[in-house]
């Protein structure tokens, strides 16, 4: 990628020969879409710093912003990067319950005091609740999330074992707040989205907590509960160009022009493989050779960053149960695609 750009206001978008892409195998994208993947809305393929390929699907276009759920967390992961560079926050290691000194845990419950950030970003923490069964309802109805996170924390289990928590990074978002006296929304404008060009996120001030405020139609911007506090799990609002600026800066360590909005460290901790195949709020995949680092969400949102190939795929889908596994996509049409 050239030095002097930089899709800070503006992508540029190239024929797919110039980037080492074939145009075919990318066109017949489009038909696989519309029979298999009915549920995206639009797609941004980016190599070599280029968009190679985007459409959009469904009555949307480039400028619609989409619930990107779960996908939420890596950029909330990045947040915290950027607060430890910032010195707002200590480090990884430093304990949860440092954040909130009014808080009085049980006596009896001694784990909670040794649960840290570390443990919250690679969902190493200990929960009451079976993995993948957390009981996400019950925050969402508690008047104070945070509180009901921090009870709810160092119950059985142990620490170390993974176990995904959504709540647990509602408490990151908590964290941040606490830091660095903004809200994580506040702090991501000014520090992450503003510096590489991503859309402002507005506080649209929600007065309801329903169903369709937090997780359906009525979510845009980024949902917050009701004490104020920028979900941390998910509830942000991105487009599918947006998406792909994101994954364009961990693709090169967190640099953008002249400025390193992340530290390459990092991402580079972030993004390290391991046992449970994820990072620090990034799942982590290597099949066939090729190393990725995909921010997930429910309904088949994705931002995909295979640094090998200098790829960011992202796609922004609506919700639906169990849909297709975008990375069948990505690893058997848009991998394929590349021809240098």
């Amino acid at each position: 990628m050239q030095n002097s750009y930089w899709p800070t206001a503006e992508w540029e978008v190239l024929e797919p020969s110039s980037l080492g892409m074939d145009s075919t195998r990318l066109s017949e994208i489009e038909t696989i879409i519309s029979s298999e993947y009915s549920n995206i809305n639009g797609i941004v393929v980016v190599r070599n710093g280029r968009i190679a390929f985007e459409q959009y699907y469904n009555g949307y276009g480039p400028e619609d912003a989409h619930h990107v759920t779960s996908v939420t967390k890596s950029v909330l992961s990045a947040l915290i990067g950027i607060a430890i560079d910032a010195k707002y926050i200590i480090g990884v290691d430093q304990h949860v319950l440092d954040f909130f000194p009014e808080y009085v845990p049980d006596a009896a419950v001694r784990q909670k005091r040794e649960v840290t950030l570390r443990h919250l970003l690679n969902m190493t923490a200990p929960y009451a609740f079976e993995d993948w069964q957390e009981p996400l309802d019950k925050m969402c109805m508690h008047p104070d999330w945070t509180e009901y996170t921090l009870d709810m924390l160092g119950q059985k289990g142990s620490i170390g074992s993974f176990k995904y928590s959504t709540a647990g990074t509602h408490l990151l978002s908590a964290i941040i707040t606490r830091a660095a006296g903004i809200s994580a929304r506040e702090f991501a404008n000014e520090y992450l989205f503003k510096p590489i060009g991503m859309k402002e996120i507005q506080d649209y001030n929600m007065k309801s907590f329903g169903f369709d405020d937090l997780f359906g139609v009525h979510v845009k911007g980024w949902v917050n509960d009701p004490k104020g506090i920028t979900a941390g799990g998910w509830g942000l609002t991105l487009t599918p160009r947006d998406m792909a600026r994101f994954g364009h800066l961990y693709l090169h360590q967190g640099k953008w022009g002249h400025r390193q909005v992340i530290s390459g460290t990092w991402i580079q901790e972030s993004v390290e493989m391991n046992l449970n195949k994820y990072g620090y709020l990034w799942w982590l995949r290597e099949e066939d050779g090729v190393f990725a680092y995909l921010a997930l969400g429910d309904g088949g949102n994705v931002i995909c960053c295979i640094p090998s190939k200098d790829l960011v795929v992202a796609i922004a889908s609506d919700f639906i149960i169990q849909p297709r596994d975008r990375w069948t996509l990505i690893k058997e049409n848009i991998i394929p695609a590349i021809i240098d």
